[in-house]
Order: C-alpha cells, then sequence, then structure tokens
C-alpha cells in the first residue's frame, strides 16, 4: 500500500489535484469543440476551427505560463490555450456566436479568433504569421521597461513558411528577447501535406542556424513531456537565456475548419491513426494506470464537464447581439483620449527651419516629453541617422535603448512596432522609402489599422510610420513612388501629408500624441527646398488632422491639392492673377481625415475646381475629392471638376521622361487657364 502511495502522489511534479484541473481544460476545449459544430448545423454560428488534437500541448504551454501578467499571442486553434490562459466557457461562446459582449471583439471577428484584456491575450486576426512579430516587440517592449514577462506564439507548421516568422526568429534570437514560439506541427496545412510544405519536413530542423534559439521537439499529444519542456522554455527566457523554438507534433482529429472536408485529402488509414494519438485518451491512460482515478470517476467527470459546456452555451446564446449604432465605433480613438491637446495654440514665429530639420526636432522634442517613445527603422540611429538625415543626433542624445536600428525588413519594423504598442509603448518608425512598404502592407492593413476596432476597444496600436515619398530627386521607378491613394482606402489609419516645415513639424508632434495609427508621409523632394521652409513653431504647437490650409485666397478658381504639388499651385495662382484670374489654393494637409468642409466651401465661392496631385491620375486620391465636389457641390459647379496628375506609368530616370511623367507648374497652369476659361 505504501508503494502505491508513492506511485500516485505526483506524475512529472503535478500532483492529484493540479492533474485533474488540466484534464478538466483538455476535456472541456474538446466538449466545445463538438457543442460548436453542433451549433453550427443548428445555423446559430457560421465557422469554426477546432482544437480537437491539440489540448495537450496547448494547456501545457497556459499552464506554464502566468495569465493577466505574460502576454500571448495564440492562434485559431488554441481553443485548450485561451480556456487554460483565463478565457471562461461562456466568453468563447459569445466569441463564437458574435455576441456584443464577447471579450475578444464584440462580434466584429470570426469564432475562435481569441482576444482578452485582463488575460493580456491579444487580440488575434486571421493571417498566419502576423503575430509572430507583433510577440517580438512585446517582448522587446517587457526587455526595454525591465520586467521579466515572456510572450507565448502559436501556429501551426503551415504557417512557418511565412516570411515573418523567419523574420520574428532573426530578431527574437539577435536580442535574445523572451518569446515561445510554439509550433503545433499536425502536418496539415490545410490540405497540404508537411512532405509538401517544408524542407526536412520539420521546423526543429531548418531553424538551427538562428544563435540564441533555443529548440525542442516534443510528443505534443503528452502532457507531461510537453509541459516539461514549456516549463523549461519559459523558465530560461525569464532569466533572459533567449528565445525558445518548440516544434510539438500533434494530430488534427477535425477537419482545418468546418468548411473543409478532410476526407477528400486524407485516407481512413490515416485518420484512425491519428486517433490512436488522441491526447485526451493518453492522458486518461496515463492517469488511471498510476492509480489517481478509475474509468468510472473518469467517466462521472467528463459528464459533469459536458453539463458545464451546455450551460456556458445556453447562457452566451441569451446575451444581446451587437446594436447597429456600434459599427463605426472604436473604428478611431474616441475624442476622450485625446481631450488634453491643444491645437494651434501658438504661432510659428522662430527662425526658419527646412522640412527635414523640422522632422527632426519635432521628434527630439516628444523624446525628452515622453520616456516611452522609442524610435527605430533601418539606419535611424548615429552616425548616418537616416538616410535623410531625419533622425541625426537622437540616437546619440537619447541612447541606442531608445533609438536603434532594425534589421532591413519593414514588416519587421510594423509588426514589432505593433506589439510595442499595445503594451502602452509609443513607437515611432520609419520605413526608409515609400516605395518599400508593400512587404508591411499585410501588418498594416490587416493589423495595424483594425486593431481598435477588431478588439472593441479593448487593445490599440497607436504607431507613426514615417514614409519619405515623391518624386522629382531623379530617383526613378523604385524611388519615387507616391503611396497615399492606396493607404487612403484602409479605414482606422490616418494620413498625414504636410507641404511645408511648419505644418510638418506641428502634424508629426500631433500623430505622436494621438491615439491612432499614423502614416506620415514626407515628400523627400521637399526636405530641404526653401520654398518649404517656415518659421519654425515651438515645442508645443501641433496642428489637428483633417484641417486644410487655404494657403491663397481666391475668387474666380480653386486648387484643391497636397504635397509637392502646393507650390507649383501657387506659382500657378500668380501667373494667372497677372492675366485677371483670382485663384484660391488649399493645402488638404491631411488624407485621412479629409476636412471636405473647407473643400465645399471653397467650390462654392468660386464654382470651378482643379484637383491636383502628383500620384497617377487614374485611382489617385484626387478622384475622391472629385467625387466628392461632384456629389455635394454638383449644383454651386460652373464647369466640370478638373483633375490634373502624374502620368499613368512608373516614374523613369531621365530626367526628360520624368519631366513628362510628374506635373510641372506649366501643366498645372495650362489645366487651370483652360477652366478659368470654360
Amino acid at each position: 500500500m505504501a508503494t502505491k502511495s508513492k506511485t500516485i502522489s505526483t506524475i512529472g511534479n503535478l500532483n492529484r489535484e493540479t492533474l485533474l484541473r488540466l484534464y478538466r481544460n483538455m476535456v472541456l476545449s474538446r466538449f466545445m469543440d463538438d457543442k460548436m459544430l453542433i451549433m453550427l448545423k443548428q445555423g446559430k454560428s457560421f465557422f469554426h476551427i477546432g482544437a480537437a488534437g491539440h489540448e495537450a500541448i496547448q494547456t501545457a504551454a497556459a499552464y506554464a505560463l502566468q495569465p493577466g501578467y505574460d502576454y500571448a499571442y495564440p492562434y485559431y486553434r488554441d481553443l485548450a490555450f485561451a480556456l487554460q490562459f483565463g478565457t471562461t466557457l461562456k466568453e468563447v461562446f459569445l466569441n463564437f456566436l458574435a455576441k456584443d459582449s464577447d471579450p475578444s471583439s464584440g462580434g466584429r471577428q470570426m469564432p475562435n479568433h481569441y482576444g482578452h484584456f485582463k488575460q493580456r491575450i491579444v487580440s488575434q486576426s486571421s493571417p498566419t504569421g502576423t503575430q509572430y512579430l507583433q510577440a517580438v516587440g512585446t517582448a522587446l517592449g517587457a526587455v526595454k521597461e525591465g520586467k521579466d514577462e515572456v510572450v507565448y506564439v502559436s501556429s501551426g507548421e503551415g504557417t512557418t513558411s511565412q516570411g515573418d516568422f523567419h523574420e520574428a526568429l532573426n530578431w527574437a534570437s539577435r536580442d535574445k528577447l523572451p518569446v515561445i514560439f510554439v509550433i503545433q506541427n499536425n502536418k496539415y496545412a490545410i490540405s497540404v501535406h508537411i512532405s509538401q510544405q517544408m524542407s526536412g519536413q520539420s521546423v526543429f530542423k531548418f531553424t538551427g542556424g538562428y544563435d540564441g534559439l533555443n529548440r525542442y521537439r516534443v510528443d505534443g499529444t503528452d502532457f507531461i513531456k510537453s509541459y516539461d519542456v514549456v516549463r523549461q522554455a519559459v523558465e530560461d527566457a525569464r532569466a533572459g537565456k533567449g528565445p525558445a523554438l518548440i516544434e510539438a507534433d500533434t494530430v488534427r482529429l477535425l477537419p482545418h475548419s468546418s468548411s473543409d472536408s478532410q476526407i477528400k485529402y486524407r485516407g481512413k488509414e490515416d485518420l484512425e491513426k491519428d486517433k490512436e494519438q488522441d491526447p485526451i485518451r493518453k492522458l486518461e491512460i496515463l492517469l488511471t494506470e498510476a492509480g489517481m482515478f478509475d474509468s468510472g470517476e473518469l467517466e462521472s467527470l467528463r459528464k459533469i464537464y459536458k453539463t458545464e459546456v451546455d450551460q456556458a452555451a445556453e447562457e452566451a446564446e441569451k446575451a444581446a447581439d451587437p446594436s447597429p449604432e456600434s459599427l463605426y465605433v472604436n473604428l478611431y480613438a474616441g475624442a476622450d483620449l485625446t481631450s488634453d491637446i491643444e491645437y494651434e495654440k501658438t504661432i510659428p514665429a522662430g527662425e526658419k527651419v527646412v522640412l527635414v530639420d523640422a522632422i527632426n526636432h519635432a521628434l527630439k522634442e516628444e523624446m525628452s516629453r515622453n520616456e516611452k517613445m522609442y524610435i527605430f527603422g533601418q539606419d535611424v540611429a548615429d552616425g548616418k541617422g537616416g538616410v535623410f538625415t531625419a533622425t541625426t543626433g537622437i540616437s546619440t542624445r537619447f541612447g541606442n535603448e531608445r533609438c536603434f536600428n532594425a534589421p532591413l525588413a519593414e514588416s519587421s519594423i510594423v509588426g514589432v512596432a505593433i506589439g510595442m504598442a499595445v503594451r502602452g509603448l509609443h513607437p515611432v518608425i520609419e520605413i526608409q522609402f515609400g516605395d518599400y512598404i508593400w512587404t508591411a502592407m499585410m501588418q498594416i492593413r490587416n493589423e495595424l489599422s483594425v486593431m481598435r476596432w477588431r478588439s472593441a476597444g479593448h487593445w490599440a496600436a497607436p504607431v507613426v510610420v514615417r514614409v519619405p515619398v515623391g518624386g522629382y530627386i531623379h530617383g526613378g521607378l523604385c524611388h519615387s513612388q507616391n503611396i497615399e491613394a492606396f493607404f487612403a482606402h484602409i479605414p482606422g489609419l490616418k494620413i498625414a501629408y504636410p507641404s511645408n516645415a511648419a505644418d510638418a513639424k506641428g502634424l508629426l508632434k500631433s500623430a505622436i500624441r494621438g491615439a491612432d495609427p499614423v502614416l506620415f508621409l514626407e515628400h523627400k523632394g521637399l526636405y530641404r527646398q526653401s520654398y518649404a521652409s517656415a518659421p519654425e513653431p515651438d515645442a508645443e504647437y501641433l496642428l489637428p488632422f483633417g484641417k486644410a490650409n487655404t494657403v491663397r485666397s481666391g475668387e474666380d478658381l480653386t486648387i484643391v491639392t497636397w504635397g509637392a504639388l502646393v507650390q507649383k499651385a501657387l506659382e500657378t495662382a500668380r501667373l494667372l492673377e497677372k492675366e485677371g484670374v483670382s485663384v484660391e489654393v488649399i493645402d488638404i494637409r491631411t488624407i485621412q481625415p479629409l476636412d471636405t468642409e473647407t473643400i465645399i466651401h471653397s467650390v462654392k465661392k468660386t464654382g470651378k475646381v482643379l484637383v491636383a496631385h502628383e500620384d497617377t491620375r487614374y485611382q489617385g486620391f484626387g478622384a475622391e475629392i472629385a467625387a466628392h465636389i461632384g456629389e455635394f457641390a454638383f449644383e454651386f459647379l460652373d464647369a466640370p471638376v478638373r483633375r490634373l496628375a502624374g502620368s499613368d506609368t512608373p516614374v523613369p530616370f531621365s530626367p526628360v521622361l520624368e519631366e513628362l511623367a510628374l506635373p510641372q507648374t506649366n501643366d498645372i497652369y495650362t489645366a487651370a487657364g483652360e477652366l478659368a476659361r470654360y
């Protein structure tokens, strides 16, 4: 009897009570999968992704961490993890049923996309791989704030083919960050078998070149082995010994999702073999063979757990759906979050400054004001100080901990910034050229811009992304792009595009102190132009977004423009004044929000409008302005709205061809003159 008592006291340093709680979590997850599939057939929801077969590694990982202290970036199959980390049964069903009180998203995200602010489960989205870099950013923030938090991030093996995965491993291992990468390898990325997915068919194998990365491979269907590995990885990460990658071999006991049928691509023998590795059944065998429970006790417990799941589902069904009025709520930060900002309380009256120096001064002033502000990007540290010198002197003054060089990887820069921002830091990042921002488009469109909205306001990522753009510098087709029209189509993202030094400083400071993600476009052709210089505003000069500037008043014709074409429009106005034509010039200053009120007011006064911009004419942002005028001021027009823009081609390197491709003063003068004579 003494021997038997000793045998059943613990398994893997876990006692009977603890193992019961962990077993309960795994079974609850399985019953929830079953229940959600039933509800799906009943038409109560429309999508489901199951965790069946993954419960052991997920429960082990969550148990090894500290919910509410450590951060988690689970993926859509991580139901058992979410439960063990503190999400309640009812909260999962609220998410599944898209209810207003769903803590993940308030009904805005698909089922099984977990988020929980209190438990520090960061809002999750559908793209595969974006979460890796955000986890790295959150871990980087922990290190910079001197905290011993650990960050969990997970995915299936298919997602490791994404570039963001490798970029995340590179940054995390380079800086020895406390990130635990858990790759749940069930051998199928939807229908694509691992043999068609990766070299060597093992994440453990192909990640061997990352110095400083602690790597493990474990049977993810064995709870005890999984817990031992994760516990060690977490202890090491918390102690500053660097990140860990855990490849957990699992089985997928359900199709990829409720819209998938795996019998189309998996044989019966393969499916039956997976069932033999059912992690719940394996743990039950372990518990009964150890004498901790008998089969009858476990069966009784399973009935209790099933009742819990059924009751939670019934409670969730009674919850209210989102109200129609909530659609636009949290698309941008509420006014209460920026109520302390005073705009235009001073007048720019300092010595004249060029635009790039105004940017530099604004960054230094805000770094002095806010110790949670960080600047990073490629080449931003001294001695380079940015390829255009916009960040010169910042790392020397504030240290390399706060202004530092990032790897040459735009997705990394944006993704890491998101991860820092969700924990309350204020990253201001630089993408070296607008022409190379496209590798970060997934992070910007599907993560940065929608973080607040998709999480129903629980999470936010107020990152400022500085980007030099524009032509007139003989930069050819890959150093001359204008990108505002692409990004104007992204809800949740604010966009500034200043034309002079004073506006640049005032708008950048507002962007940094604001609570929304901002794409801050800086025309590199204006950086040192004397006509774009201005008396420098003081440290408290802030300009509001969505307020255009009427830089010249007129009566006969309105030119609406921004960026480099503001000066060309003013030159046009002076030329036409000699011909007796009075031209009003409006610099919109921000693309999103757009000050339509000022534009419409001017059009009502002059009756004629030319929209001029540097970007291509077709699908350029000017088309949106023209459409708005046509819809809301048509009866005040004395002529059709006219557009003048760049050619519908890339920008060529040849000076002769570049001059043809980009709008010149004479082009604006000709178009405005024809319009005036209409």
